[in-house]
């Protein structure tokens, strides 16, 4: 060892020979490194193959042409767009002006002599085996050299008739069909034949079926809208090749789609995503609000510091885990230490051969990890793309990232085995060839360093909960006091053990070797501490999240009632649906709801189709809320004022949607039944033809409530943008106000058929309320699901159960984890002891000791480590959950503040309790000691071992 790499060389030769000689604690350690480094890298390889590359992206949504054009709707006036085409707006202020509207002729834009290919796309209900399927159409020659790469073949070929469609292989696993089936659509004879299969490189789970253009949208629009049900709603893109650019490889520069948006057309450029332009020339990007944020160095910087975080806890885990794993290998190999030193060797080259230790493992542990996450990845590849739902663009290795994690693996190895090594050079000579232990005295000084460290972390933790938002602050605290925790646990164990004197002799015995032996002790509880800290900051944090969603937790309806409501397509659908319901669940009462209808009977919700209108409840102007007004008169609130109103009763909204406009309803005395409102006036006033209110802001001094009947939407629109009172006539009814806090569960108007025929309006089906005898089942939800696929109808479904935690599961999870993680560090941990108190064994062997004696002995050893792991870490692991609660609760408390000022109705006071998972402690400190101390129990030898006592 003349020479520093002599010296290490030699000790890495040691090192490594020594790990393969003990090959179960070094697979052990390897393990609890390179299983963090294998999720890491697989992550990376994840996240790193998924995102796409700017040509792959372009391949995807272009195929092979320069430019997709697309109409924004905005009547043709100028915009302005990003350069990727997902974000635009009218480059013209209409701050007090109408929003514009309309179509644009995208045809007319697209340059002379380009070659143009029409992608269209509507929707249908397909028949199926099962039923109906709601289904995209999309009319796009897939086989025309422009589209390839949109769509890719998986078998057959893509439609080349005016009979034929390809469909997604997702449409036709969720269908029942395959190639060569018949695929017919509701409210359309013609028949098409299935020829292909594709899939949507990004859109894995689409259900789409292909046809040529004009085949298939355009006569089944017809089709529908001369039955009087809703069309395909299509809506065309072109794909422009401009004249002489071949395969794609010219195209339109950033300048030239500017100059196309100043026709009001959107165009997503391959020239343009294969060399965007900078920043500061897209007029875009110079208004708010445009994606600011993620560009900032404050959110740079707060993501950097986050993954420091993390990544500076996951380690400091691993070393407090995998250390006394080292402290075991140190303590076995202390003899050939010994001769080390006896041959001329002295306390760095120990340290050296202890720190090569580490080394090994870390190099072993980062390419073991490493390759596992690289073969993992690849061959969980489909499984990934299954489950993300779009395909990987390529199987991305970045060397550089993946070394980077790699070096994790071997400084973590390192810095475990720092403190090992350090001990082991502090033996002498004769210690280590004799195994004596000598007289250890504890540090006077490490106690008080650990007691200034718990401070100095639990103000800074305390600092960051209470005065900033930065819960990287809170972390780092928290890290800095459980250091301080483990630097104390050598004086803790002391104080553990003034216990013993009440003890039965097997445990005294062991608590007694554990605080006489606190160099071999405090590494193991310190390793325990670890891993119980990190369960019960978590598990602290998921409980008092849950008690707060417990307690914000609104229910829609009354528990185990039932409501469905149709909201897209036609009223048609809505009996069978209703059917499907009471046919499939346990229902007691059956409550049919219509919804006001103004203009053709066909006509969907929120429809602007031509012959379809709308309704609006008029509030009277005494009960109008000034904060909806704010805007309208030209006048700017104060705070005070928004803080008032924003109390006031008129400007109180319910928290309960009910999918219908206003939420006015039409139906019966049975849909109060249902939901639970007991006034008898109600019931009386629907009998007498009146109308039930349930929100006083629409009833006028007189009584009566007002609906608005609007034909013009075009004109309502334009009314709406100059804040004028909207055209249409008012229908007036006599109303019964409902009792001051009647829960309606977001109706604010009732009346029956017959009230609102009388007043001219029109009704059609919308959905149902249920109660029920008992709560669904999985298997009659299951079934109702079938049934209402069948009916192929978008179905808004709401069943009531009441608040579901969504913990119970994560809890029991981390239970498990800190049981397994609390085993193996506490099994460590006897080995050490094993290893520390060999002599004592061989004595007790020699003095005729009974195996269980000896077998008792090993398990309360494990036992006392776990139990005072368990205690140190649950103590510890409050702090940062605390810490982060109290974070959360000064970010809530903030938000609730600026919504006062902003006269915000629906604020309520934050609500962020901490809640200790006192279950989950409970089994972490009874279970796992518990099974900690009868494995090792298990696992010691019951025969005896006489062994020559080493000369003295």
């Amino acid at each position: 060892m003349k020479t520093w790499y002599h010296s290490w060389r030699a000790a890495l030769r040691i090192a490594r020979r020594d790990a393969w000689r003990y090959k179960g604690r070094s697979f052990l350690v390897l393990a609890m490194i390179a299983l963090p480094i294998l999720g890491v890298s697989a992550l990376d390889l994840t996240i790193r193959s998924s995102e796409l590359s700017a040509s792959e992206t372009v391949e995807r949504d272009l195929g092979g042409a320069d430019a997709r054009f697309s109409d924004p709707e905005y009547g043709g006036v100028p915009i302005m767009q990003s350069p990727e085409g997902d974000g635009y707006q009218p480059k013209e202020n209409f701050d007090g002006k109408p929003w514009p509207d309309g179509l644009t002729d995208v045809k007319k834009v697209i340059p002379a002599g380009a070659t143009v290919l029409e992608d269209a796309v509507g929707s249908g209900k397909l028949r199926t085996t099962h039923g109906l399927l709601h289904t995209e159409i999309r009319e796009l020659k897939a086989a025309d050299p422009m589209a390839r790469g949109i769509m890719r073949l998986g078998e057959g070929r893509f439609p080349e008739k005016s009979g034929e469609v390809a469909a997604t292989t997702h449409f036709l696993e969720a269908s029942g069909l395959r190639i060569g089936s018949k695929l017919t659509a509701r409210g359309f004879d013609a028949e098409y034949r299935i020829v292909g299969s594709y899939e949507l490189p990004s859109e894995l789970d689409a259900d789409q079926v292909n046809a040529l253009p004009g085949a298939l949208l355009a006569p089944l629009d017809k089709a529908l809208k001369a039955d009087d049900l809703p069309g395909t709603s299509s809506s065309s893109t072109y794909l422009v090749n401009l004249a002489g650019s071949g395969s794609g490889s010219g195209g339109f520069t950033w300048n030239m789609v500017q100059e196309i948006n100043t026709k009001g057309v959107v165009v997503v450029s391959r020239a343009v995503a294969l060399d965007p332009p900078d920043r500061a020339d897209i007029a875009l990007y110079q208004e708010g609000g445009w994606g600011d944020y993620e560009q900032s160095t404050r959110a740079q910087t707060t993501e950097l510091a986050a993954i420091g975080t993390v990544v500076g806890l996951a380690m400091l885990e691993i070393c407090l885990l995998a250390g006394p794993a080292f402290a075991v290998g140190a303590r076995r190999s202390r003899r050939q230490l010994g001769l080390v030193g006896a041959n001329g060797g002295d306390r760095h080259h120990i340290r050296a051969i202890v720190l090569g230790g580490g080394l090994v493992i870390g190099v072993a542990s980062a390419v073991v990890g490493t390759v596992l996450a690289i073969g993992l990845t690849f061959a969980l590849q489909p499984l990934l793309e299954d489950y993300l739902g779009k395909r990987f663009g390529s199987f991305d290795i970045r060397p550089l990232e993946l070394g980077g994690i790699a070096l994790l693996a071997v400084l973590t190895g390192l810095l475990a085995a720092i403190v090992p090594a350090v001990t082991s050079s502090r033996q002498t000579v004769l210690a280590s060839l004799t195994g004596r232990r000598g007289v250890r005295r504890s540090s006077r000084v490490l106690p008080i360093v650990g007691l200034i460290a718990v401070a100095i972390g639990a103000a800074i933790a305390l600092y960051g909960s209470l005065m900033t938002d930065q819960f990287a602050i809170v972390a780092a605290g928290s890290a800095l006091a459980e250091l301080g925790v483990v630097a104390l646990t050598p004086a803790l164990v002391g104080l553990f053990g003034r216990i013993g004197r009440w003890l039965p002799l097997s445990p005294r015995l062991a608590l007694r070797d554990s605080v006489r032996n606190r160099g071999r002790t405090a590494p193991a509880v310190a390793a325990v501490l670890a891993a119980v800290a990190g369960t019960v900051a978590v598990s602290t944090y998921t409980a008092s999240s849950d008690a707060q969603q417990r307690a914000e937790y609104v229910p829609q309806l009354p528990h185990g009632a039932v409501s469905v409501a149709v909201t897209e397509g036609s009223s048609r659908d809505v009996p069978a649906v209703r059917d499907a319901v009471q046919k499939s669940l346990p229902v007691d009462v059956r409550a049919d709801v219509d919804r006001i209808n103004v203009g053709k009977p066909s006509c969907p919700m929120y429809s602007d189709e031509e012959g379809c209108g709308q309704y609006e409840v008029v509030v009277p102007k005494p009960n109008e809320c000034p904060l909806w007004k704010e805007g309208d008169r030209g006048e700017e609130l104060t705070t005070a004022e928004r803080r008032k109103f924003g109390k006031d009763w008129r400007c109180k909204d319910s928290e309960v949607y009910t999918y219908a406009d206003y939420g006015v309803l039409v139906g019966d005395a049975k849909v109060l039944k249902v939901l639970g409102i007991k006034d008898p006036e109600a019931g009386k006033a629907l009998a007498e033809g009146k109308a039930v209110s349930f929100d006083k802001r629409n009833v006028n001094k007189d009584g009566k409530i007002g609906i608005r009947a609007i034909t013009d939407v075009e004109a309502a629109d334009r009314a709406r943008e100059a804040n004028e009172e909207l055209p249409g006539d008012i229908k007036s009814f006599t109303a019964h106000q409902a009792p001051e806090g009647t829960n309606a569960y977001g109706m604010s108007l009732i009346m029956t058929p017959a009230t609102a025929k009388a007043a001219g309006f029109g009704t059609v089906p919308f959905g149902a309320y249920y109660s029920t005898t008992s709560l669904p089942t999985t298997a009659q939800q299951q079934k109702l699901d079938g049934e209402i696929d069948k009916t192929g109808t978008e179905v808004n479904l709401r069943i009531e159960k009441g608040y579901e935690a969504q913990t119970d599961i994560v809890l029991l999870a981390l239970t498990v984890f800190a049981g397994l993680i609390t085993i193996g560090a506490a099994g460590i941990a006897t080995g050490l002891a094993q290893a520390d108190a060999e002599a004592d064994l061989k004595t007790l062997a020699a003095v005729g000791a009974p195996a269980r004696v000896r077998r008792t002995l090993s398990g309360f050893q494990c036992g006392v480590v776990a139990v005072m792991g368990v205690l140190l870490g649950s103590a510890a692991g409050v702090l940062p959950a605390i810490g982060l609660l109290l974070t959360t609760r000064r970010s809530e408390e903030s938000w609730y503040q600026e919504a006062l000022d902003q006269g915000a109705s629906l604020a309520t006071p934050p609500y962020v309790p901490i809640v200790i998972p006192w279950a989950t402690v409970a089994a972490l400190l009874i279970a796992v000691p518990l099974g900690a101390a009868l494995l090792a129990a298990l696992v010691t030898r019951s025969h005896r071992t006489l062994g020559r006592r080493a000369a003295t």
